[in-house]
């Protein structure tokens, strides 16, 4: 085992299940997930997603402005906790980018939930400019949060595009 596998697992292990914030910033346990964390989180956040689709999009956006909010906080506590900077275990920031991509599909069909879910994590992993300065420069919670909010408002631009320019009816 190397020197970083070992400080990942010394990081799991200061994990507490039963600590709110530290389940929230998990993703619920998706975020513990052995291999791709993020993927892993940001897969466990459609069925959320799907939950959120019954309010009405004022509200919608009103739980994803409280769920960034809480998201900082949570996010840094966790990552205090566990000693480390925005561990890969930390995915309640893919649940935000998610939930914001997931915006700007134009019909509620499992195509577009997966175009969404392919053009969020290609960015969020590859970080493109201007994704990778936020991620590089900004600290604590906040900087956990924004890397993702920022892919998330990018794919939903993205998946806006691909719906102006590619009529609905041509996934049918």
């Amino acid at each position: 085992m190397t020197t970083l596998q070992s400080s990942s697992a010394q990081a799991k292990r200061r994990l507490n299940m039963r600590n709110p914030w530290h389940l929230l910033a998990t993703g619920f346990g998706s975020g513990l997930s052995p291999v791709v964390p993020g993927t892993a989180g940001s897969l466990a956040a459609i069925p959320f997603w799907w939950l959120l689709t019954f309010l009405p999009w004022q509200l919608y956006s009103l739980v994803v402005m409280f769920g960034i909010c809480l998201g900082v906080y949570i996010c840094h506590r966790t990552a205090k906790d566990m000693k480390v900077h925005d561990h890969g275990s930390i995915v309640w920031d893919e649940f935000i980018g998610m939930w914001i991509t997931l915006m700007a599909i134009p019909v509620n069909d499992w195509r577009w939930v997966a175009a969404g879910f392919v053009i969020f994590r290609i960015l969020d992993m590859w970080k493109p400019w201007p994704i990778r300065w936020f991620d590089r420069n900004i600290h604590g919670g906040m900087g956990i949060m924004v890397d993702d909010i920022i892919a998330g408002v990018l794919s939903a631009g993205l998946i806006w595009l691909i719906s102006y320019h590619w009529p609905i009816g041509l996934m049918n």
